[in-house]
């Protein structure tokens, strides 16, 4: 499978957030990329159901929401109505784990699971044939333009590994730090799908820097 790629709209211009939406539209991206932060589990805080409506109704890319919020069981069902298309939570906060990822598929959305920086990638192994993806953070989650924590080459590799020996149709999702200049061995190192927020819409040309990130030849 080619890799994909999904602009992160924490990055994006919040005062002309439409016109950033159409232009991931006619880019080559894959998905759309939106992070939920309560101010609880990440000191920050961002998109509310209004503002995610209103990306939905813009957007022709599937939207993939990454839930950094406590308790984000209350809130499934919302994110469903809302239009994501796949869901991640974050494996730190979630209590009951397997519950959280069977009520997501049962909704109809890809269930995803993100690792902070520091969780091994070991503590997934028994959750692994009841999800979709695994989202590596790449750097510490709660604000964009951070750094690519360099170890985490080290937690792909392992995770590919568990991957491909249980023969899972699981995809790798990385977020953090991502650009062009790491975007290809992060996809030789077994990555499916590259979040990148800064290094798009800081760019001169967005566009060509999505184009370039999906073409890595």
């Amino acid at each position: 499978m080619d890799h994909l790629v999904s602009p992160s709209l924490l990055a994006a211009d919040f005062g002309n957030l439409h016109k950033d939406v159409l232009m991931v539209n006619r880019s080559q991206a894959d998905w759309i990329h939106l992070d939920i932060m309560d101010g609880l589990f990440v000191p920050n805080i961002s998109f509310g159901f209004p503002v995610i409506e209103y990306i939905r109704k813009a957007a022709i890319k599937p939207l993939d929401v990454h839930l950094m919020i406590v308790d984000p069981d209350r809130y499934l069902s919302r994110f469903h109505e809302t239009g994501a298309g796949i869901l991640t939570v974050q494996y730190e906060a979630c209590t009951h784990l397997q519950r959280t990822v069977s009520e997501i598929r049962n909704l109809g959305m890809k269930a995803g699971v993100a690792l902070n920086p520091h969780t091994p990638v070991s503590l997934l192994k028994n959750i692994l044939p009841s999800i979709d993806m695994v989202l590596i953070m790449t750097v510490n989650p709660g604000f964009g333009g951070q750094s690519f924590i360099i170890e985490s080459y080290n937690k792909i590799a392992e995770l590919r590994m568990m991957i491909d020996a249980g023969d899972f149709n699981i995809l790798i999702e990385v977020d953090g730090g991502i650009d062009t200049t790491n975007a290809a061995r992060l996809v030789g190192s077994g990555v499916n799908v590259l979040v990148a927020g800064n290094s798009v819409f800081s760019s001169a040309d967005p566009i060509d820097t999505i184009r370039r990130l999906k073409n890595l030849t």
